[in-house]
């Protein structure tokens, strides 16, 4: 499977994400993605073929295998980065909607369109709780086919076996291994996505407590000097007269004052 397309995309989208987006994107790129690509696909390579049972009989194996296997793991922890990764293209898709309107228009609609407001914050929530949702739904759904294990040894009943039959899986360990690592990634992606979206709301109650309650003609306010002295002056005089009859009024004030 060639991963380079959704590689391509993601990393269009990271441009538009927070501090925890990015770091979100990393843990995927690496332990994920470059995981399964590196390694994961050749330990799952023709897991049907070497999964091998003690008899002869025609269609026994395959009957077996479909048993204690249904939905292939690899497979599904295909499926489950597919699903992960498609919310982040919401995002993409709104900022791209931001663009298109603006070319419309032929002006200027917004400050920034990937500033995280408005309706992109709406789509940058629903994405998150989307991502929340399917890591979740895999985990269980893992747990509930597999037990999040692979066992050496799997007795089958199952017809056309003439009697039960031993059956042997190949490299369980190995397979054990990156079972754990998956879930364990999984466990991470979905706290840094719960994580995100308390950093994003508290960020937002943030600014609407400070567009309430901090006015913005105080936030400008300077009173670093005092008000300039207003000067009444009758309209018969000039300003050199003004100015002269005020220098003689400081030096009044200044004879008066007490020693």
């Amino acid at each position: 499977m060639n991963w380079g397309f959704l590689e391509n995309v993601l990393s269009g989208v990271n441009k538009y994400s927070t501090v925890v987006g990015r770091i979100w994107l990393s843990v995927l790129f690496i332990f994920r993605i470059l995981v399964f690509v590196a390694a994961a696909e050749q330990v799952w390579k023709d897991e049907n073929k070497e999964f091998v049972c003690n008899t002869k009989q025609p269609g026994c194996e395959n009957v077996c295998f479909d048993r204690f296997f249904p939905v292939s793991q690899m497979r599904l922890w295909a499926l489950q980065l597919i699903m992960v990764s498609t919310p982040s293209l919401l995002v993409a898709l709104h900022v791209a909607y931001r663009e298109h309107r603006e070319s419309k228009h032929g002006r200027k609609l917004y400050e920034d369109k990937g500033r995280i407001d408005g309706g992109l914050l709406c789509t940058y929530l629903l994405s998150l709780v989307l991502k929340t949702v399917f890591e979740v739904g895999t985990l269980l759904t893992f747990y509930f086919l597999y037990d999040f294990n692979v066992p050496r040894l799997l007795r089958c009943e199952e017809s056309p076996c003439p009697n039960t039959v031993d059956c042997y899986v190949s490299k369980p360990t190995e397979k054990k291994v990156f079972l754990y690592i998956m879930a364990c990634t999984s466990v991470l992606c979905i706290v840094l996505n719960v994580t995100e979206m308390l950093y994003i709301m508290s960020k937002q109650c943030w600014k609407c407590f400070s567009k309430r309650y901090i006015p913005v003609d105080h936030k400008g306010a300077c009173r670093c000097h005092p008000p300039a002295p207003l000067i009444l002056s009758s309209p018969g005089l000039k300003p050199e007269s003004v100015s002269r009859e005020m220098i003689q009024l400081q030096s009044t004030q200044t004879l008066k004052e007490p020693t």
